[in-house]
């Protein structure tokens, strides 16, 4: 019995997030073990880092699978990519040792939410960008993004209606980059994620940054804990999960 680590890109346009769904819908997570079963002759599971929305793409997606097989890493990465879609990839597989899973070993997740900010909309940019055709005041998103980083409790940028208890999550890292008018990169590093954070927290800093609010509405929303205080829940297709940090 071998176990693989697998480092994934895919374009989670046309996917119903990762995780595997019923009967008729694509996930990533299916597409990866219907590839692992016809290579070795038997259902294989596999267990991913995390699990991206419908929409959501990924540079670095980690997973875990195991089964009885005679081939090198290189070698299935090969023979995977010769079996999956266009638009999901192995970028990498290497041995793990039995009983790794990438969502135990994960100590920190970078992703990146992508806005293209110029009046005219960008059709190579269509699917993996949220166009933002107003003026964005990139200082003042820089100062509200600051304002959230460090160990909070984060209830107020979760999913409406999860039923996660502990909500407290270490954001090391919340940094805007880019200019108005062109790409603007949101970098978000953190030990966990709730459901739909980064993308509420997009949306709530994009608030700030349409002079909205001013930077230090985003503490306000924060400490009161309360989903509806925050700004909208930004497109998924902005959304890249870039790298999984998992020894």
């Amino acid at each position: 019995m071998a176990t693989f680590r697998l480092t994934l890109e895919y374009d989670g346009t046309e996917f119903e997030g990762w995780q595997r769904q019923p009967a008729g819908h694509r996930s990533v997570q299916a597409e990866l073990e219907r590839a692992l079963a016809e290579i070795a002759g038997a259902p294989v599971g596999v267990a991913g880092a995390g699990r991206t929305d419908a929409g959501v793409h990924a540079l670095g997606q980690l997973a875990a699978a195991s089964f009885e097989t005679a081939l090198d890493p290189a070698t299935l990465r090969r023979a995977l990519n010769a079996k999956l879609p266009p638009d999901v990839a192995v970028v990498s597989a290497a041995h793990a040792p039995a009983g790794w899973n990438p969502r135990f070993a994960a100590r920190e997740k970078h992703y990146r939410y992508q806005i293209w900010n110029a009046r005219e909309r960008s059709p190579l940019r269509a699917r993996r960008f949220h166009h933002e055709p107003r003026g964005l005041d990139v200082e003042a998103l820089a100062e509200a993004a600051c304002r959230l980083t460090g160990k909070h409790d984060f209830a107020a940028f979760q999913a409406a209606g999860s039923e996660v208890r502990d909500t407290v999550r270490t954001l090391r890292v919340l940094s805007v980059a880019g200019e108005a008018g062109g790409e603007l990169l949101i970098d978000a590093h953190g030990d966990g994620f709730l459901r739909h954070m980064v993308r509420n927290l997009v949306g709530t800093l994009l608030e700030v940054g349409l002079g909205r609010r001013p930077p230090a509405w985003v503490n306000e929303v924060r400490e009161a804990r309360d989903r509806r205080r925050a700004g909208a829940t930004a497109p998924a297709r902005g959304l890249v999960l870039i790298h999984v940090d998992a020894p």
